[in-house]
C-alpha cells in the first residue's frame, strides 16, 4: 500500500514517503503546517488513493478524550427507568460509541482522521496514548474490551496552537507539510483550474508570493486562499496585466481572498502610501 498523488491532490514526494513510513511503522501520522495547507484534505486522499474507507473526528475546544472511545447517556437510562422502559436492563442500550470504537469495529482497514488535536486541552493528546498505543480499550459499565479487528491507519493534524506531550509525540511519525514552491503550486492550482491561461498564473503567483513575503504581514495567505483568489480572477477576467501594474506595495485586486484581518489591510495601504509618497 503506496500513497501517491491522486486526481485532486498533489503530494510532494517526502509526504508521500511519510504516509507510508507511518503505515509501515504502525504509528500514528502527526502532521503539521500552517493552516490551508492541506491537512486535513491530507487524510481524505490517502483513504481515497489507497482505496479505504475513512473516520473523522474533528476536535472541539471542549472535545474530551472519552469520547473518542465512547459515552454512557446516564439521563436517557434514568428518563426510561421513570417510564418504565425494558431497556434500562441493559446497559449497552445506552453507550454511544465513538470515532475510535468505530474505527476498531470495523470490518475493513479505515483511515482515522484525528483532526486539529491541538485544539483540546493539553491532557487530551495524553489520555489517548494507551488506546492508540495497544489499539484496545475496557468499557467499564458492560466489563468489555474493545479490540481493533485491524490497526487504522491514523493521521493527525495539528496548527500548533499548543504544545503537544513529549510522550504522545514519541509515539507519532511527525511530518510537516511546508509552503509549496512556485513549481509545485502550479500543479495544484492545475489541478483545481486545469486549462487556466500560462501568463495570468504566471502574473498571479508572482503576486502572491510578493504578497507572503512582505514583512510585518500577521497572516500570510495559505493554498486554499491562493485557489479562491485565483476563482475570482478567472470570474473577473482578470488581465494578467492588471496585477503587474498594480505595483509590489500596492493592495492586491480582491484582496479580501487573501488578506483576513484589519491590520494586514492596513499594512498595504501604508505601503502603498509610501510608495507613493516616494515617486
Amino acid at each position: 500500500m503506496k500513497f501517491t498523488s491522486t486526481e485532486s491532490y498533489v503530494a510532494t514526494e517526502d509526504l508521500s514517503l511519510a504516509v507510508d513510513a507511518a503505515v509501515t511503522l504502525e504509528r500514528p501520522l502527526l502532521v503539521k503546517g500552517e493552516p490551508g495547507t492541506g491537512k486535513t484534505e491530507l487524510a481524505r486522499q490517502v483513504a481515497t488513493s489507497l482505496g479505504l474507507p475513512i473516520i473523522e473526528w474533528h476536535i472541539k475546544s471542549t472535545t474530551r478524550a472519552q469520547q473518542g472511545l465512547y459515552e454512557y447517556d446516564a439521563v436517557s437510562r434514568l428518563r426510561d427507568s421513570q417510564l418504565g422502559d425494558e431497556r434500562v436492563h441493559d446497559v449497552a442500550n445506552y453507550i454511544r460509541r465513538g470515532k475510535l470504537w468505530q474505527a476498531f469495529e470495523a470490518e475493513e482497514r479505515v483511515v482515522l482522521l484525528i483532526d486539529e488535536i491541538d485544539k483540546a486541552d493539553i491532557e487530551f493528546p495524553n489520555d489517548l496514548l494507551q488506546e492508540l498505543d495497544r489499539m484496545e480499550f475496557h468499557v467499564y459499565e458492560t466489563g468489555q474490551t474493545v479490540q481493533a479487528r485491524q490497526r487504522p491507519i491514523v493521521i493527525i493534524t495539528s496548527n500548533n496552537e499548543k504544545e503537544l506531550p513529549d510522550a504522545f509525540l514519541r509515539r507519532c511519525f511527525f511530518h510537516y507539510i511546508r509552503f509549496p514552491d512556485p513549481e509545485t503550486l502550479k500543479k495544484i492550482v492545475e489541478v483545481h483550474h486545469p486549462g487556466i491561461k500560462g501568463a495570468l498564473l504566471t502574473a498571479a503567483l508572482t503576486r502572491f508570493y510578493e504578497i507572503r513575503e512582505t514583512p510585518g504581514l500577521k497572516k500570510k495567505p495559505s493554498t486554499s486562499e491562493v485557489l479562491d483568489w485565483l476563482k475570482l480572477l478567472l470570474a473577473e477576467d482578470m488581465d494578467p496585466a492588471d496585477l503587474k501594474a498594480e505595483g509590489q506595495n500596492a493592495l492586491p485586486k480582491l484582496h479580501g481572498a487573501l488578506l483576513k484581518n484589519e491590520q494586514d489591510v492596513h499594512l498595504f495601504e501604508r505601503l502603498a502610501f509610501m510608495a507613493r509618497g516616494q515617486r
